[in-house]
């Protein structure tokens, strides 16, 4: 049996139990037998991940469900496998269910023909919903459901007293998840995801990539500006809400302005 490491109270993260990157960050919360996971990564982190819990002498026939943060490929895409593995459930979003059910290859990342990607995506049934204050039972445990959309529509992030598994709503480095139209990213959405993880009495954020780290409302005011900002440029596209270059440029051309 290998020596459980606790990142905080009944709470375990696999790459930091392994020593070594497996993958996205995935988070084993226990009460007593009873466990979860949230996130799993890729389908060839699967066999890793259950040897890893096996060593820490949990048994794999107690998993309570598996969680999803949203539907990306990165996240998710060993999800089948895993439940096949387990004989558990998969919990999510609605709309991420949908991604996960319909082996969606476009917009969970698994397919982006533009840079050479192109990743199987097996469909896993989605048994259980979740949405905004719903609330998932770990043993006594409760997990708080927080929807987070803005890097997905379908973002989620779970409350556990202090704690909040953040998923890719913002990393500890102030970078957030990737913006892209064609993923449903919104960003007047992430704004407002940003601003309830900065007024929440939460302490510290587990994010579904790098290091966990303690809440930065100073951090995450630079990240908002950032985001803000993206709102008016041509930086994310369609993402924009405005572009007041273009305005100036029609006012130029209205009034004859030639270089100077």
């Amino acid at each position: 049996m290998l020596q459980r490491k606790y990142i905080f109270p009944n709470v375990i993260e696999l790459n930091v139990q392994a020593g070594h990157l497996i993958g996205c960050n995935v988070y084993l919360v226990h009460d007593k037998e009873d466990w979860a996971l949230i996130d799993v990564g890729y389908h060839e982190s699967v066999d890793e991940i259950v040897e890893l819990i096996r060593d820490l002498d949990f048994r794999l026939s107690k998993c309570k469900t598996l969680i999803a943060t949203h539907a990306d490929v990165d996240h998710c895409q060993g999800l089948a496998k895993l439940k096949q593995v387990l004989r558990t459930t998969v919990t999510a979003h609605p709309k991420a269910a949908s991604l996960l059910e319909s082996g969606d290859r476009l917009q969970t990342f698994a397919e982006i023909h533009a840079q050479g990607i192109s990743e199987e995506m097996p469909p896993v049934t989605v048994e259980v919903h979740v949405n905004d204050g719903d609330i998932i039972q770990i043993g006594s445990i409760e997990l708080k459901v927080w929807s987070t959309p803005g890097h997905a529509d379908s973002q989620l992030a779970f409350q556990m007293n202090d704690l909040l598994f953040s998923g890719d709503n913002i990393y500890r480095d102030g970078g957030v998840g990737a913006i892209d139209a064609h993923h449903g990213s919104d960003i007047p959405s992430f704004i407002q995801s940003l601003k309830r993880i900065r007024d929440s009495e939460v302490k510290w954020l587990l994010p579904s990539h790098g290091p966990y780290f303690r809440k930065d409302a100073a951090m995450i005011d630079k990240t908002l500006q950032r985001l803000d900002s993206y709102l008016h440029l041509s930086d994310f596209g369609t993402c924009a809400i405005d572009w007041p270059l273009i305005e100036q440029w029609e006012q130029e051309i209205a009034e004859g302005n030639l270089p100077s």
